[in-house]
């Protein structure tokens, strides 16, 4: 597969109101009209070019829908306050009453208890199933299924869908394909493998600042002309807009994230590869022992590695907590959710970004108490930082000390 997002990303080009290299930023809620005939056809959306209310669009936030949509390949965009604001706006826009939506099991937990709380109570309901098998999947699909739902790579256990032949059900039983790429920003391209809507989390790695909230829903033209329609659109009635100067900057932090991504999996991978070797129990795509490390490799644009998310198992919420606890301790990162930060960040998901699944279902996947999930940081000397991690499991009896 011949496509190179960063190269999307490069190619465009804005000129600020006076010239600037970055675009002006549109710092107003609403817009004046030279004529009142002008503002009727921009309620009706036939005025191109003309702008009425933030709520509605911005110059700001066209500009980052623009450069995103570049970047997955998909005819446009349309940028959200976080990414809750980018997911559920889709479900609920290719989804009414009385329907049904095949997920993975595996998901973020606000996803998860959307779909399982949420949803229900708009008589919307989920089949949660293994993303990894194909037959079970088609098997949970029903006359009143309309959209199947994964993520690239799973949160938190890492699993990895198959994207083109997901796409393939969802072509054959007339469904949307709908994907949530947070974890996988450059290195997986699905719109490009069949993918009908991506989304993201720009919180995460496209920002890569932790300073800000925001999300996106990447797909056709119509798609989206559809979440913005002022009568029924989700994306507009539901209101979920995202901050003019929040947009500039994760545009112009946006512009970095080849090199992020690049330097993020590069250590993910040196860690992974040591940890295993150490005989903890590791999870990383890049790993020749990940069940679906080859599957990874043949959708990948491969500059960009198998990204910054890892796990390890220490075999208990005590060991894991005291190692998160020491590791704060002596500055290899934060005690912390989220991911995508320039200082690794590690959590128990069971405890944190998954608590929304109950106990049972988390066992029922695969996720133990002793799981601790690492979005790896962009350290310079990633040596270092692992000598001062193995230091620490040592430290805490999770390794046995080398002999000299």
């Amino acid at each position: 597969m011949d496509f190179k997002p960063a190269n999307n990303i490069q190619d465009l080009q804005y000129f600020g109101e006076f010239g600037g290299v970055n675009p002006s930023i549109s710092d107003s809620s609403t817009y004046t009209f030279l004529s009142a005939k002008t503002m009727f056809d921009t309620f009706e959306g036939n005025a191109d070019g003309c702008y009425l209310y933030s709520r509605h669009s911005s110059p700001s936030n066209l500009y980052l829908g623009e450069a995103l949509a570049a970047m997955e390949g998909t005819e446009t965009a349309t940028v959200t306050a976080s990414g809750m604001g980018a997911i559920t706006p889709v479900l609920l826009q290719l989804c009414e009453a009385g329907e049904h939506i095949v997920s993975s099991r595996t998901i973020y937990g606000g996803t998860y208890a959307f779909l399982k709380n949420f949803a229900p109570r708009l008589g919307i309901e989920t089949s949660f199933v293994d993303i990894t098998k194909l037959d079970i999947v088609e098997a949970a699909i029903t006359p009143k299924t309309k959209v199947l739902y994964c993520e690239t790579v799973s949160n938190p256990l890492l699993e990895i869908a198959d994207i083109k032949q997901l796409a393939a059900l969802a072509k054959k039983h007339n469904l949307k394909l709908v994907v949530d790429n947070t974890f996988s920003p450059l290195s997986i391209s699905p719109a490009k493998l069949g993918a009908d809507v991506v989304i993201h989390s720009l919180t995460k790695f496209i920002n890569g600042s932790s300073d800000t909230v925001g999300g996106v829903v990447c797909g056709t033209q119509e798609l989206i002309d559809q979440l913005r329609n002022v009568n029924d659109g989700a994306a507009m009635l539901l209101g979920s807009t995202m901050d003019s100067l929040r947009s500039a900057s994760v545009l112009k932090n946006l512009r970095t994230l080849h090199i992020r991504m690049q330097q993020h999996s590069h250590n993910a991978n040196y860690l992974a590869e040591k940890f295993e070797k150490d005989g903890i129990k590791t999870v990383y795509p890049g790993l020749a022992s990940h069940p679906s490390h080859d599957l990874f490799k043949s959708m990948m644009n491969t500059m960009y590695g198998f990204g910054g998310m890892l796990t390890i198992d220490v075999g208990s919420p005590e060991k894991a907590n005291a190692l998160m606890e020491l590791m704060q301790e002596r500055n290899l990162g934060y005690l912390a959710v989220s991911l995508g930060f320039y200082k690794t960040l590690f959590s128990a998901p069971g405890s944190s970004t998954s608590s929304e699944i109950p106990e049972e279902e988390q066992i029922e996947m695969g996720l133990s108490d002793g799981l601790i999930r690492f979005s790896i940081g962009l350290d310079a000397d990633i040596e270092r930082t692992y000598n001062m991690m193995k230091d620490c499991m040592i430290e805490l009896n999770i390794l046995e000390p080398e002999l000299a």
